[in-house]
This record gives structure tokens, C-alpha cells and sequence, in this order.
């Protein structure tokens, strides 16, 4: 497989800073429950059951005929539940994929996370030099009580932490009560041994740092939940870190919900099927939920070259959700249909909105085109096509990766294409996995 181009910016500026403002103000009205409903996918205030299976019906519990009096008030309001609050501080040198990781994941399942600065300003520079913005300031949290406190690690930000004393009496006070609390990379070896809230825990740390834990205690694991405290080794177990922080606060269920990847596949008569269902396979076998949608009047669908394809539900259907992906597969006429629905063009118009990637396939770069969405954007494109495009091509590739855009060429790549997508989303490791099953040589690029 030939390597593939990636870059996050437009243009190649070596002093180019990344910047993420942590700021952000969750729903007042958010509780576990209305987490448990998914409010991050779905967009409708009265959607329909996503499962097409009918709903078993099951008899209601039966109302007490005998009235009953109570003395308290019974119009009163029930209040919600608090959210979970967690703490999570940054400081020079701190790992961004770590921090930002927790931050997005733990906010994602509704939490309440505050980022604190443990230095004198909010904006700091991390370790592969990205631009963090905290939310306030480690000194304003003194008197707050958290239901976690998670550490990012990197270096020299766990150093940073470990001397902040603010921090240190935070955390103490955390494990002296017996609330959750945990580090990930070197913050368990250089912030949480130093401070003594290691005693008698399995845990583990960035190998690096290994040699400076109590040798009885240190394991060699991704992830070690132990009572209260809860570590990791780095970058790479960053997910899995913050997914058991989702498990702890929220349950089973929630963390699930969390981690699952939702796709949208649009496809309309016409559309290349080669490109559909390598597209569908290779995120299936990737344990991706794949949604493939018609947006024509029937959910069956002729393929361009005539073979007959049957979509999971219909556009309007899926639009009441949010995906962490839109690919659009190609078929000049299948892109000429995906380009005149009005669904489909809300769905990407919020898609780069949000923040969140999407792909095209061959012709239907001209429905992103349409849309305003290949805006100063690298692309890979059929070379037939090419010169109705006016984005810079980079003919070297089969699949290019700009920022939030992943496009290819056509046909021919669109295995590597889909693997791609596999390893922005999930890594190399996964990515390797499903090529394997497939019998196809993977090369890491």
C-alpha cells in the first residue's frame, strides 16, 4: 500500500502555532440520564428508535387504586442531578493529546471539567508546542470539590504539576476522601509518587519512567485501576484513559456510548458500489457503526454498474443524528443525485461546523466543492477531474488527509482510502489489524 499525504494546515508554516480553548460551557440541564440518551447524536427533538427491529411491548406497572396523602409538596420540582465536576490542570510542557483527550472525552459523556492553569497565566505552551487555554486559574479551585482529578503528563508539564502546592492539597484532600483521582505518561512517577498518593497501588507510567516506581507496584499495562487511583502509560493510551474515568463516573453504558463511532455513508443511484461496500466493509471489520443512507425515494439503490445495493435507512432518518465522520463515495451520477439533497447539504454544512471530518471519493469532491468545502484544502483526485477542480492536487498520493478532509483518487485506492480513515480514527495498531484480515500488506506511513 503507498503511502499516504497528511497535513493539518493548508500550508507548510513551520512557526504555525495550534491553538484550543478550553473554555467551554456545558448545558445547565445536563444529567447521567439525558447522557444515557445520547444528546451528542441525536439532533431531533422527537427522533425515531435507531434500531429498525420493532419495539417489544411490555405492560406498564399498575397505579395503587388506594389514595395516599403525603406531607410534602407534591407539585414540588424533582432537581436534577448535579454534574460531575473534574479537574483537570495543565502546565508548560504539558502533554496536549493527553490533556485535550480527557477534556473532550470526559465533557463528551457530561461532565462538568474545568481546566486550571497551574501557572501565573491561562495560556500555555504544551510539549510538542501547541497553545492550551485554560479555563481559570489552579488558585480559584482551592475550595471546589471534584468527583475527579485527572492529570495529564508530558514533560516538563508533570514536573510543573507536581510542584504547584495548590494542586498537591487538591489532590491529597482528593484521595483522603476517597474520590476517583488518577495520572497518565510520567505525572504518576514525577507528580502523584512524590506527593505519596501511591502507597500501596498497582500502577503504571510512561516505560520511561518505570524504573521510578516501587518495583512490588509497578505493572506493565495500558491502564491500572486501583481503588481510587487509576494510571496510564501515554499518547497512545490516552482514549482508553479517559474512557475508564467515563466507566467510573457514569457506568458501562455511557463509556460505550462514548467510545462508539457513528458514520454516515449517503449514496444514490448511481454511485460507484465497488467504492460503497469496500468503504462499509472495511469500517465494519473495524468495528466503526457504519449508516448507509438513501437519498432517493426508495432505500434500494442501483449501483453504477448495475448491481443492486440496499441503503439502511433514508436520509431524513439519519439526519437526526450526529457522525464523527461523512464519507461521500464516488459514480458521476450517483455525486450528480448526492449533490441536489438538501438533507445531505445541511449534514455536511454542520459536519464542518462541528469540527468533524468527512471524505469524498472521486466525483463527489464536486458536491464538497459545491458546498464550500474544499476551500483551501490539499486534495487527491481522479486525474480525469482534476482540472475542473481549483484546489492544489498532490498527484504523489492515493489518499490525502488535510486537516479534517480525507479524499483519494478513485477506484483504485479506495482500500487504502477506507484503511486511512481507520488509522486517523483508531490508529496504526487497528488499522494494521483489518489489512491483515483482508490479507493485504499494510505499511505504515
Amino acid at each position: 500500500m503507498e503511502s499516504f499525504f497528511c497535513t493539518l494546515c493548508p500550508a507548510k508554516l513551520p512557526s504555525l502555532k495550534f491553538y484550543y480553548s478550553m473554555a467551554v460551557t456545558p448545558p445547565s440541564s445536563l444529567t447521567c440520564a439525558s447522557v444515557m440518551e445520547s444528546p451528542s447524536r441525536r439532533k431531533s427533538a422527537a427522533p425515531r428508535n435507531r434500531s429498525s427491529k420493532p419495539i417489544s411491548q411490555t405492560a406498564s406497572p399498575q397505579i395503587p387504586t388506594t389514595p395516599t396523602t403525603s406531607n410534602s409538596d407534591s407539585t414540588a420540582p424533582i432537581s436534577a442531578a448535579p454534574p460531575k465536576k473534574v479537574l483537570v490542570p495543565i502546565g508548560f510542557g504539558t502533554e496536549e493529546m493527553e490533556a485535550v483527550i480527557l477534556i473532550d472525552v470526559l465533557r463528551r459523556a457530561g461532565a462538568k471539567v474545568t481546566v486550571a492553569s497551574v501557572e501565573p497565566q491561562l495560556e500555555i505552551e504544551a510539549a510538542a508546542g501547541s497553545k492550551l487555554v485554560a479555563d481559570i486559574s489552579i488558585s480559584d479551585c482551592s475550595d471546589e470539590t471534584f468527583d475527579l482529578v485527572a492529570l495529564p503528563g508530558g514533560m516538563p508539564g508533570s514536573a510543573r504539576l507536581r510542584d504547584c502546592e495548590v494542586l498537591r492539597r487538591i489532590t491529597s484532600k482528593q484521595a483522603d476522601e476517597e474520590r476517583l483521582y488518577g495520572a497518565i505518561c510520567a505525572a504518576p512517577a514525577v507528580t502523584l509518587l512524590p506527593w505519596g498518593l501511591l502507597r500501596k497501588k498497582q500502577i503504571t507510567c510512561h516505560p520511561a519512567f518505570m524504573d521510578k516506581l516501587p518495583t512490588f507496584w509497578a505493572v506493565k499495562s495500558n491502564l491500572q485501576v486501583s481503588g481510587k487511583v487509576t494510571t496510564s502509560r501515554g499518547p497512545g493510551t490516552s482514549f482508553q484513559f479517559a474512557l475508564s474515568f467515563v466507566d467510573q463516573l457514569f457506568g458501562e453504558t455511557v463509556a460505550k456510548e462514548v467510545a462508539e463511532m457513528l458514520v454516515l455513508i449517503p449514496i444514490a443511484n448511481g454511485s460507484d458500489e465497488i467504492e460503497v461496500v469496500t468503504i462499509v466493509d472495511i469500517l465494519r471489520r473495524a468495528n466503526v457503526e457504519v449508516v448507509v443512507a438513501s437519498v432517493g425515494k426508495s432505500v434500494q439503490i442501483l449501483g453504477s454498474q448495475g448491481t443492486k445495493m440496499v441503503a439502511d435507512k433514508f436520509i431524513d432518518e439519519a439526519a437526526e443524528f450526529a457522525y464523527d465522520l461523512i464519507v461521500l463515495p464516488g459514480g458521476s451520477a450517483g455525486s450528480d443525485r448526492l449533490q441536489k439533497s438538501k438533507v445531505l447539504k445541511k449534514l455536511l454544512q454542520e459536519q464542518d461546523a462541528g469540527g468533524r471530518i468527512y471524505g469524498a471519493v472521486c466525483s463527489s469532491l464536486f458536491v464538497l466543492q459545491k458546498h464550500c468545502l474544499l476551500k483551501d484544502k490539499r486534495i487527491a483526485a481522479h486525474p480525469s477531474i482534476g482540472n475542473k477542480l481549483t484546489n492544489e492536487m498532490v498527484n504523489s498520493a492515493k489518499v490525502v488527509i488535510d486537516g479534517r478532509l480525507i479524499t483519494c483518487k478513485g477506484l483504485a485506492t479506495v482500500m487504502d482510502f477506507a484503511l486511512a480513515i481507520v488509522t486517523k480514527l483508531f490508529g496504526h495498531a487497528r488499522a494494521r489489524s483489518v489489512a491483515e484480515g483482508l490479507v493485504l500488506e499494510y505499511i505504515r506511513t
